[in-house]
């Protein structure tokens, strides 16, 4: 069976201070929970939206390059492929910004789903504990305004994570409670 390559494999990694931070069943929460993105397959999951939204923006990049108004609209005399591939990525970003909201919607739904895998592998309170600490550790804030974080967090609050895993407490059975 051949063997592949390195860049092939699913690997995570843990730097020593994370090692140092968490105890050992802290830790296999934390494995887990980064077990369950590659079990709920979000990397390709997200890879592949990025190549579809790269295929429409490139569409348009090549419908717009050979419109007169997106030269003149922009104040640029001069057409070329190269100019309308400048001008298009400066002006991206103001259409692209009402995606940032989704964008960050769908990477919250994968953190509540690895969450999920991680409750279903590893005890919920060791999950909960480690991500206090991570908070604490890294000063984020456990508070912070909605409307900032609806666009830009990655990741959910700290309170809806640790609210979600309590759950997953009380739906263990009772064997895997302790």
């Amino acid at each position: 069976m051949p063997i592949s390559p390195a860049w092939a494999r699913p690997s995570a990694f843990f730097f020593d201070t994370l090692l140092e931070q968490l105890s050992a069943e802290q830790t296999e929460a934390v494995l887990a929970h980064e077990l369950g993105h590659y079990k709920r397959r979000h990397i390709a999951k997200r890879i592949a939206l990025m190549f579809g939204l790269s295929l429409v923006l490139l569409y348009f990049l090549a419908w717009a390059k050979d419109m007169p108004w997106f030269y003149s609209g922009l104040g640029v005399e001069m057409t070329s492929n190269a100019s309308a591939l400048a001008l298009f990525f400066l002006v991206l970003p103001v259409f692209t910004f009402p995606l940032t909201p989704l964008m960050s919607h769908y990477s919250r739904k994968h953190e509540f789903e690895a969450d999920a895998f991680a409750a279903d592998q590893a005890h919920p309170a060791h999950l909960i504990a480690a991500l206090v600490k991570l908070y604490r550790d890294n000063a984020a804030t456990l508070t912070p305004d909605p409307v900032y974080s609806l666009f830009y967090d990655s990741h959910p609050k700290a309170s809806e994570r640790i609210g979600r895993l309590e759950t997953y407490l009380h739906k263990r059975p009772q064997a895997l409670r302790t």
